[in-house]
């Protein structure tokens, strides 16, 4: 005695197949859209940044605060040029509004160590003490 799914007289068998080229055109387009959209996250400007060992820091907001140095020196918040000596007083109103008195620092591997000093000596003595270096995972 044979069993068959097929009803009598139809003559085309039911295809128990999902068509999954549907679902790899999502995936594709959402992988482009990835590929385009995470560039426009990166903060701050392009710098060389040192590697390191060290443990990544939770992050307490979803946009943190960043100071970067390039190799010249020169101090950015975010993408916007600074003088070292107006940190402070533009950055205060800032981490107040903010509710978050975090301030990631990226310098430039080229740059020399006395300039990030400065830099760090400068928010250290205006009350900015919650500092973190970024540098580059191995």
């Amino acid at each position: 005695m044979a069993f068959s799914l097929i009803p009598a007289g139809d003559e085309d068998p039911l295809l128990a197949e999902i068509n999954v080229t549907p679902l790899v055109d999502v995936m594709m387009v959402l992988l482009i859209i990835f590929m385009i959209a995470a560039p426009m996250l990166h903060q701050g400007i392009e710098v060389n940044l040192p590697d390191a060992d060290a443990e990544v820091l939770p992050l307490r907001v979803d946009d943190p605060l960043v100071l970067s140095m390039n190799r010249q020196g020169l101090v950015y918040v975010q993408d916007q040029p600074i003088h070292p000596s107006q940190l402070v007083e533009r950055l205060t109103p800032i981490l107040a509004a903010r509710g978050d008195e975090s301030i990631f620092l990226k310098g430039d591997r080229d740059l020399p160590y006395g300039k990030v000093i400065e830099v760090l000596d400068v928010l250290n003595g205006g009350g900015i003490t919650q500092i973190g270096l970024v540098t580059e995972g191995r």
